[in-house]
């Protein structure tokens, strides 16, 4: 064999192996890529509206909401909640509803509505709102008790 076609077999195995590594490492880092987008972005059903208290007081009310991320229970603070009603409808009378005005609040995550409960009974409470950084709506309906 002249030394020249030796030199070549040589040559043309490092490239070959030098293609690998470098389709290897493309590989590689298109799964880290793929696997960090996964992992960076919730989906807006991993979130969820819950009541800070079961029952208030009829009358003029505060009701505290805690918007949460499920999957790690933390408070997500500056939603932007678009969609307020409060009404009787788990005692039956979804006309029976009420003005709601949202009410400032210190905790992140905590998002406060004043209402005026003219009944006592049970009352939900629909809201809608957007998390920055996700796409959708994060939508729930709460009920609350009003006491005498």
């Amino acid at each position: 064999m002249p030394l020249f076609a030796a030199h070549q077999d040589i040559k043309d195995s490092k490239m070959k192996s030098l293609n690998y590594a470098l389709a290897f490492q493309a590989a590689l880092i298109g799964v880290a890529m793929i696997g960090s987008a996964t992992l960076a972005r919730a989906e807006i059903k991993d979130y969820e509206f819950q009541l800070v208290d079961q029952t208030v007081k009829k009358g003029d009310a505060i009701i505290s909401v805690r918007l949460v991320h499920k999957t790690d229970g933390k408070p997500v603070p500056d939603a932007v909640i678009f969609a307020t009603r409060l009404d009787m409808a788990p005692d039956g009378m979804q006309e029976m509803a009420t003005k709601i005005a949202p009410m400032p609040s210190t905790e992140p995550g905590i998002y406060k509505f004043k209402a005026n409960l003219s009944m006592a009974g049970g009352w939900q409470l629909s809201l809608g709102a957007k998390v920055q950084g996700e796409t959708g709506t994060v939508e729930n309906k709460l009920v609350l008790k009003a006491t005498p």
